[in-house]
């Protein structure tokens, strides 16, 4: 019954993320909650697998199934995809896959459509469907027309890789907590303890896991000894450099990985604030601070409204990692291509336009503000930035810091580049 529920548990979440708009971060953990481990990674997998490929398990539904299912079948649409998804992309057994998916509408409440699902995955194994190539470009990418379209546009050179990349899973890296231990001694007990690991040359903290672990049972993870942070989002306390004395703004701060190492990269901070808006996330902020042995102060704020919240003290330096796409960190979380619509980049982009006027004035004179996105888009990213800089007179581009031949303003970073997630780096200077 464990494995019907599994199949069942992968398409009630496929159904809270395609129909009702949930992050896979909302609902996936409750739904691994009641699961071992390797269950746990086995429906991770299903749901992802299946969001990456979306578009070609769309094609081959609507060729098998007369019309769509409305109304508590729906969900019945997920579960054959899943089982496309399984016969095509896994190493489940065709039995396996036929039986199980067929067994998990029981669970679903929708033995009606039991027939059904198992003449649709019959017919596609007899069909051979899997062999046909997909129809067109866009649904061989994976992507939404919507982001298809604008990636082509933005990247052309670059828009076959890019595809690649963004289809490809995301390696995890941690950043070594040297405030706890060294990269030298953490190394040692990753060895000792059989982990595989690349070293990143180019991250003086990093390691890159070479395999999928549950983090939480690597050595020194009570003790603090290292977080899960991508090596781009890693570069933010390099670009910012705080120095010894300064006051820090990190806004946007959830869930805590760039405050916490802004800490370990200069000790002797006078004073970090980290402000999130939502106080879910903003207890994630605490949770990071504690088991890494940190201190900062934690407000609960919109970043748009500085007078709300404001103590009036102006900040040596501000890092800005705004509320944006995500379509840079789309391989690490392939929701994020089916949750974002077309129309909320210009709401992300306007909302980027009022933090970054809002939160500016707090930085001193002579001060720096890094600006950061997890995007991939240009009016998120590079013509945001043009266009502040056109706007605001006492604002200086510092172009030279990231080491970078791009004209544009900024340093973008693409998905896979040095195995990292695509992301985005602005750094400005106060006159």
């Amino acid at each position: 019954m464990k494995s019907f529920n599994l199949r069942a548990d992968a398409a009630k979440v496929l159904h809270q993320i395609l129909e009702e708009g949930q992050s896979a971060r909302e609902c996936l953990p409750l739904a691994q909650l009641p699961h071992k481990e390797q269950d746990k990674a086995w429906l991770q997998e299903m749901v992802y697998g299946v969001l990456r490929n979306l578009p070609i398990l769309q094609f081959w539904l609507r060729q098998l199934l007369d019309k769509p299912l409305k109304n508590r079948y729906k969900i019945v649409e997920q579960l054959i995809m899943l089982g496309f998804y399984q016969l095509s992309f896994s190493r489940v057994s065709q039995h396996a896959a036929v039986s199980e998916t067929v067994a998990a509408c029981q669970p679903l409440n929708t033995l009606a459509m039991k027939g059904l699902v198992n003449a649709i995955l019959r017919t596609f194994i007899r069909e051979e469907m899997s062999e046909q190539a997909a129809p067109n470009k866009q649904i061989a990418s994976g992507l939404p027309k919507w982001l298809y379209k604008k990636l082509e546009a933005e990247y052309q050179d670059d828009f076959i890789d890019l595809l690649a990349n963004m289809q490809v899973k995301a390696p995890i890296w941690l950043r070594v907590n040297t405030r706890k231990i060294s990269r030298v001694h953490f190394v040692e007990a990753l060895e000792n303890a059989n982990i595989e690991f690349k070293i990143s040359p180019d991250h003086s903290e990093a390691l890159i896991l070479s395999k999928g672990y549950d983090v939480t049972s690597l050595p020194g993870f009570d003790e603090g000894w290292f977080a899960v942070q991508d090596g781009a989002a890693q570069l933010a306390a390099y670009y910012l450099k705080p120095a010894q004395g300064e006051s820090i703004l990190d806004c946007c701060a959830a869930p805590g990985g760039k405050t916490c190492h802004l800490l370990e990269y200069q000790p002797k901070i006078a004073k970090i604030v980290a402000l999130e808006i939502n106080e879910k996330r903003a207890s994630r902020i605490e949770e990071n601070l504690i088991r890494l042995g940190h201190n900062a102060d934690i407000i609960i704020g919109d970043a748009s409204t500085p007078e709300k919240w404001w103590d009036g003290q102006l900040f040596d330096r501000v890092l800005l990692d705004a509320p944006c796409s995500a379509t840079g960190i789309i391989r690490r979380h392939p929701d994020i291509k089916w949750l974002r619509k077309t129309k909320d980049i210009d709401v992300l982009v306007n909302l980027q336009k009022q933090i970054l006027d809002a939160i500016w004035p707090l930085v001193k004179p002579g001060g720096t503000m890094l600006y950061a996105t997890c995007s991939v888009l240009p009016e998120e990213n590079h013509l945001q930035i043009s266009d502040f800089l056109s706007r605001t007179p006492n604002a200086l581009l510092d172009n030279t810091f990231y080491n970078d031949t791009d004209e544009r303003p900024g340093k973008q970073i693409m998905p896979g580049e040095q195995q990292m997630d695509g992301f985005y780096y602005a750094r400005l200077l106060k006159s």
